[in-house]
């Protein structure tokens, strides 16, 4: 898991892909931390991306570095929302605190469920992690 988290990080925009009816859609992504063995992610439930991980939990990220490397991280979605959960995340990016609080309605933390990895670069190198 920390090997995912630092690629994501160190790649600071990242992409979740889900479906809405039969068409994709994707959205970049800044925001990732590791809570209670998981590796987490936020969202508002006011947006389409909450409404399309509820009808259909199953989705896909996708990073990609400068020098040629990417990742595929896929898996099920499973909101985990706590105030603990949302207090680290806000610690951890203090920009979330214009946006959310502990105490509001709409700040919703993630993890993907039965996660597995592919890391892959363009010299034809890869590996797979189970998260």
């Amino acid at each position: 898991m920390n090997e995912v988290l630092t690629f994501l990080q160190d790649c600071g925009t990242f992409f979740i892909s889900t479906v809405e009816g039969n068409q994709p859609k994707v959205r970049p992504f800044g925001f990732v931390m590791e809570h209670n063995g998981k590796l987490c992610f936020a969202t508002s439930n006011q947006k389409p991306v909450y409404a399309q991980l509820k009808a259909n939990p199953n989705t896909e990220i996708c990073a990609a570095t400068k020098d040629g490397r990417w990742l595929r991280l896929s898996g099920k979605t499973v909101f985990c929302t706590t105030k603990e959960a949302k207090a680290q995340a806000l610690e951890l990016m203090p920009m979330l605190k214009h946006m959310y609080s502990v105490d509001d309605e709409i700040f919703e933390i993630f993890y993907l469920e039965n996660g597995i990895a592919n890391f892959y670069s363009m010299s034809g190198e890869n590996k797979t992690v189970t998260l």
